[in-house]
């Protein structure tokens, strides 16, 4: 899942994105309003993380402005206002939560895990495709009762091929979904994390879930190999 991080703050902004990168989200950063919304409105994210005080448009300009153009994607502000009516408006605006700084990351996570779970009604609790099962919310997954210790890319990964059952992805796409849009590295890095995580769901149980489609991309067979 793709977070947007809007702060003018370089530190906060990149200790937060270490966070998220940890639990495997894929993260892009905007230092003010207008790059916000440039990315938000040509980008699908799962929840966005806005500061209020910012150069140019403010936080407040941002959400009201996002929400008059129907874009409907979780908003968490984190700012260093902490007076009732400065919540009170960004909630009024459109905003689904309020965090002041300083924070706990650890809170910061369990609130943007929160609104994932209240934004994504539709979303199957558990994934799978046969005895494979991958929970989101509890982070946990595995193959029938064995429960599989996994990377947070490899689950990122692993993710986002359960939610595309006998579909070919491509890469491309596995690196702007999983890592990032921006991601300037070497792309065989997806060869090597589909290898690492066929070691630990497919080579154990003889199953072979994850196809390569030669020239094109990777494929996982919705019935679990």
């Amino acid at each position: 899942m793709r977070v947007l991080v809007v702060e003018d703050e370089r530190h906060i902004a990149a200790a937060v994105e270490r966070g998220l990168r940890a639990e495997g989200f894929a993260v892009d950063l905007a230092e003010d309003g207008e790059k916000a919304l440039l990315l938000a409105r040509h980008n699908v994210y799962a929840v966005i993380v806005l500061d209020l005080m910012l150069p140019g448009r403010n936080g407040y300009d941002v959400c009201r402005t996002l929400r008059a153009a129907d874009v409907s994607t979780p908003v968490l502000i984190l700012t260093a206002k902490d007076g009732e009516y400065d919540e009170a408006d960004a909630l009024d605006l459109g905003a689904d939560d309020y965090l002041t700084k300083p924070f706990s990351f650890v809170v910061l996570l369990a609130r943007i895990r929160a609104l994932l779970r209240r934004s994504s009604p539709q979303r199957p609790a558990v994934l799978s495709a046969g005895d494979l099962w991958l929970d989101p919310c509890a982070h946990r997954c595995g193959r029938g009762e064995n429960v599989l210790e996994l990377t947070p890319r490899e689950f990122g990964l692993l993710e986002f091929l359960l939610r595309h059952p006998d579909t070919v992805v491509s890469k491309s796409e596995l690196l702007s979904e999983v890592w990032d849009a921006w991601f300037d590295g070497d792309p065989n890095i997806v060869e090597v994390y589909v290898g690492y995580l066929r070691r630990k769901i497919d080579t154990p149980y003889s199953r072979a879930a994850i196809e390569t489609v030669r020239g094109v991309g990777y494929r996982l067979n919705g019935k679990g190999g």
